[in-house]
């Protein structure tokens, strides 16, 4: 449980000015209300974001100890108070033509309003996201340097039979089919936050492959690793990389911040919640790195990447219809779970 005790710190002191914020605004009744929200919250967190800390474990595993701590010391200021806060404000911010402070006085004082804004840039944002996530999924599922496959043949000939530019490709498909459920209002915003999400993608290899020196001796273990052409370059630490997994964590958190109005309209109180998710979310990262889970379970991390293709597809469908946020978290439940039980029995079948 060592790895969990800044998160079990951190959870205790957000837990108490959760309350406190609540005591303030409504008395004993608003502390209780202020701390189950909060808790529900970082419950909901962790559970939509459990395919994320697999896939950061499968990258951060081949970093040296600098990049390690970099990402979780600052990448969890990023992840909390940039991705979780900020973002979200700027987001207000571009759709009122506000600036950050009239902003966040308006989530305080008139979170009704906020969250109208909020919601109504969804379709955007979870066209760039769907777009990164669709990235992530097509360029390890057309990875033909996999030993290991989860769906056999159909995996392994996946894996020869495509490549990089297939997976952009059938990714500006995909946005351009996001483009035609939304209205005509919306088709240019939705068209160009898909297409940015796929040069961030091709940015973040093309920087980390340029600021990173060749490193010979690691190719073997990158390979191993079962990652995409562009993600080789990212698994090995370095700027590119931490932003690789930033970008990763904020095309999650950020369909999570809109789910979470959906619970209460405080914004404080989402900040809380979502900060403790994020924080047992990195402490899961570091808990599977050190403890070779990923090793051991060998198809955990395919189960996490089909779990992402599944919620980047959902992210796209969800520009013009409404999925339900329990859907969500429990098809990537599954696809985790179905992993984890598919890696039991390679590993008996190994042993026997």
């Amino acid at each position: 449980m060592q790895h969990f005790r800044i998160s079990y710190a951190v959870t205790f002191i957000l837990l108490a000015l959760g309350g406190w914020w609540g005591y303030n605004h409504g008395g004993m009744a608003g502390l209780a209300q202020a701390l189950w929200i909060t808790a529900v919250l970082g419950i909901m967190e962790v559970s939509l974001s459990f395919d994320n800390a697999v896939v950061n474990a499968s990258v951060l595993k081949h970093w040296n100890e600098f990049w390690r701590k970099l990402f979780l010391t600052v990448g969890i200021l990023v992840a909390v108070f940039g991705m979780r806060l900020v973002f979200p404000l700027l987001i207000v911010a571009m759709a009122t033509g506000l600036g950050l402070v009239d902003v966040w006085h308006m989530a305080l004082n008139n979170p009704q309003e906020y969250s109208r804004y909020l919601t109504g840039a969804h379709a955007e944002v979870a066209a760039f996201g769907g777009a990164f996530l669709l990235l992530v999924f097509l360029n390890f599922l057309f990875d033909d340097q996999k030993e290991l496959h989860w769906l056999g043949w159909i995996e392994e000939k996946m894996g020869k039979l495509g490549s990089e530019s297939l997976a952009v490709l059938l990714t500006l498909a995909a946005i351009f089919g996001c483009v035609s459920l939304v209205g005509a209002d919306e088709q240019y915003k939705v068209l160009v936050a898909g297409v940015v999400g796929v040069i961030v993608y091709l940015a973040v290899g093309w920087i980390s492959s340029l600021l990173e020196e060749k490193q010979p001796e690691d190719d073997e273990d990158t390979t191993e690793a079962g990652v995409g052409p562009i993600v080789a370059t990212v698994a090995k630490g370095s700027f590119g990389g931490f932003l690789y997994l930033e970008v990763l964590d904020a095309s999650f958190s950020f369909d999570g911040v809109i789910g979470a109005f959906a619970i209460t309209t405080d914004v404080v109180i989402i900040m809380l919640g979502l900060a403790i998710g994020a924080m047992f979310v990195r402490s899961l990262t570091v808990f599977l790195v050190h403890k070779g889970t990923l090793d051991e379970y060998v198809y955990l991390e395919h189960g996490a990447h089909y779990a992402i293709g599944i919620l980047a597809l959902i992210m796209l469908a969800s520009v013009k219809y409404h999925i339900p946020e329990w859907f969500t978290g429990l098809s990537g439940v599954a696809f985790i779970a179905v992993s984890l039980w598919s890696s039991v029995r390679y590993k008996r079948h190994n042993n026997a």
